[in-house]
């Protein structure tokens, strides 16, 4: 039998206590360094080790909203999960779900494993249903269920029902996705964004946030599949790539992410890790509004480019030239992709004022704008370059505020399945289209693939849905990146995968 209150209490005392001795501890450290506790024993006897210090490149966009941008971020960080995760190939895999069953073309019931929320309930049918709930009915919708609606009951003392409105093959891996993670009832208690700070399912519990600075993260006790060696991390959100890089050299941090290839070769080899990924850097055209609304500038500005120059200046080979939406690490893309039709005649820009916009958190994109700047120039656009924060340029870049965005999406980041990025970067609908972009017959395509049965099936209707909306001209991809880490060697069990859903987790120690 749990005790919730009296098991609150004491974590709660604990966290007080954690929280004071983290302010002291961070109190001198004004110029951005680390100072971390050694480790500690584990009142289990499990296993111990010291506090990770890990540097990411992205602060919280959206309040840590588990719908939007800053999902992806409690996921890398083990704080959230959903039913499901993907594993090495990309199948669905049991998370807070053990099991799972189709029941004819529209239904699935998932069977759940014994686990605990970091506010001491239980993870219950009942608990499950109300997150999915809620997700289905966020504005705007979250990525991973971009044109799909779904209904879910508890069913027996472990079970779920999930319905969906149309037939939905790939429902397991969709679940997976970090903005399906499955928090507690108290998280969403207020109107506003639900909270994911004490109220999630992960080895590591958010304790502190301090804006867009940093945040601290403890150890959770209670996980379902055992003890992190790891007793916290604390996290710095750096958006310098520079300082990252130094911050691995100098050992301030543990682990920094999104390493710039131009510090790559400042790194010792040790501390380089490099790994495969679904990110594909891309150049989004305004299709409703703006001088490419019209079908033939956006055919002069797909010409101006020239991929294999941005991957030799600017990438430095850790990265392959832009092929479409799913670049060499989805590795059956290449053999199944269809060539675009339809695409319209290159018009004269004739000096044609366009406003081009990046993030500087990625520091290959500024570079990389630079060089498509310069490439529209020679084309006959005069271009404008706007470089912000991403945080600071993503409600922007959706609104339509620029005529061009440049940025890194992954492709198969939201729900593993190809399909899922098309719809909800590229349909009238789509929660992420920077785009714009609103055409019959992408979404016909689109529709096709969601329905489609059978994973050989499926990924052929992707790579024509591919094809549709590169025949738009809405989107340029530029390059197929390469995830570079820098990691201390005293360091191991980082986890870097191609869908860059995780980054440290139960194993991850020092």
């Amino acid at each position: 039998m749990r005790h919730p209150s009296i098991k609150s209490s004491i974590k709660s005392s604990i966290k007080s206590r954690l929280r004071f001795l983290t302010a002291l501890a961070l109190a001198p450290c004004l110029a951005g360094c680390f100072v971390s506790p050694g480790g500690e024993s584990s009142p289990e006897g499990g296993p111990s080790g010291s506090r990770l210090r890990v540097a990411l490149a992205f602060p919280p966009a959206e309040n840590l909203s588990p719908y939007g941008a800053d999902a992806t971020l409690l996921s890398r960080l083990g704080v959230t999960e959903g039913l499901t995760a993907l594993d090495v190939n990309g199948a669905a895999a049991p998370a807070l779900a053990r099991s799972w069953q189709r029941e004819g073309d529209r239904t699935w019931r998932f069977t759940l494993r014994e686990a605990t929320f970091q506010d001491g309930t239980d993870v219950t049918p009942a608990a499950v249903a109300a997150a999915l709930t809620h997700a289905g009915q966020a504005e705007p919708a979250p990525a991973a269920l971009a044109g799909v609606t779904l209904g879910a009951k508890a069913d027996g003392e472990h079970g779920i029902r999930i319905t969906t409105r149309k037939p939905d093959p790939v429902l397991p891996m969709r679940l997976a996705g970090p903005s399906l993670a499955i928090l507690s009832p108290k998280a969403y208690e207020k109107k506003r964004n639900p909270t994911p700070v004490g109220t999630a399912t992960g080895p590591f519990e958010i304790t502190d946030v301090n804006g867009g600075g940093s945040a601290t993260l403890d150890r959770y006790d209670d996980y379902w599949d055992g003890l992190a060696h790891a007793t916290g991390i604390d996290v710095r959100f750096v958006k310098d790539g520079t300082a990252r890089a130094n911050a691995v050299r100098t050992g301030d941090v543990d682990i920094a992410e999104a390493i710039p290839v131009a510090q790559a070769a400042t790194l010792d080899e040790a501390t380089l890790k490099e790994a495969g990924t679904t990110r594909t850097t891309s150049l989004q055209l305004n299709t409703e509004t703006g001088p490419f609304k019209d079908p033939e500038l956006r055919a002069a500005a797909r010409t101006a480019i020239a991929p294999s120059a941005l991957v030799e200046g600017v990438f430095e080979g850790y990265a392959d030239p832009g092929a479409g939406l799913f670049g060499p690490a989805v590795t059956w893309a290449e053999s199944k992709r269809v060539k675009p039709a339809g695409r319209a005649e290159p018009a004269r820009p004739d000096g044609t004022t366009v406003t081009l916009a990046t993030y500087d958190n990625r520091p290959e994109l500024p570079e990389v704008a630079q060089v498509v700047q310069q490439q529209l120039r020679k084309a006959g656009f005069t271009v404008k370059l706007e470089v912000r924060e991403y945080s600071r340029l993503e409600s922007d870049a959706l609104a339509g505020k620029f005529d061009a965005f440049i940025g890194a999406r992954n492709s198969l980041l939201d729900t593993g399945d190809p399909v899922g990025v098309l719809g909800g970067d590229y349909t009238c609908d789509g929660g992420y289209n920077l785009a714009r972009l609103c055409d019959k017959k992408v979404d016909r395509a689109v529709a096709e693939a969601v329905g489609t049965d059978g994973t050989g099936e499926r990924q052929d209707a992707a790579m024509a849905a591919e094809a549709a909306i590169l025949g738009t001209d809405a989107v340029v991809p530029l390059a197929h990146q390469r995830i570079i880490a820098g990691v201390s060697t005293k360091v191991r069990g980082v986890l870097l995968d191609p869908y860059e859903r995780t980054l440290v987790g139960t194993g991850t120690r020092r």
